[in-house]
């Protein structure tokens, strides 16, 4: 099959400590590495306003996955999530080639970079 690459965001219930959030990510990390799948990054985006409550909580640990591997990891990961109750929301986006080499930008700092360059050379005109 062919090797795509996808990106999976999910919230973790915020009631936990953080010992419990870190065993929680790695469980889902985990998961993708049994079953080949190249993991290119995880981010932590940290506790976050929900915009509507999602089992009486409005708060939650965000977090993302990107990877590549084949389409039926993304059914071995849904499952894993919908089998552990610390997770409140997941989605699952499969990247074409621009959000691709976006991503990749991204997490290499040239995005600030170029950002920082523009502000530089308008604070000197």
């Amino acid at each position: 099959m062919e090797q795509r690459n996808y990106e999976t965001v999910f919230i973790v219930t915020p009631v936990l400590n953080e010992s419990q959030v870190q065993e929680t990510v790695e469980k889902f990390t985990q998961v993708l590495k049994e079953n080949s799948a190249a993991l290119l990054s995880t981010e932590a985006w940290g506790l976050r306003k929900l915009a509507y409550p999602i089992q009486k909580k409005s708060t939650g640990y965000y977090f993302c996955l990107s990877y590549t591997g084949e389409g039926n990891i993304v059914d071995v990961l849904e499952l894993a999530f919908r089998r552990d109750e610390r997770i409140i929301r997941f989605l699952t986006t499969v990247l074409d080639k621009h959000a691709v080499e976006y991503n990749a930008r991204r997490r290499n700092g040239e995005m600030n970079q170029q950002k920082a360059a523009k502000e530089t050379e308008a604070v000197a005109q």
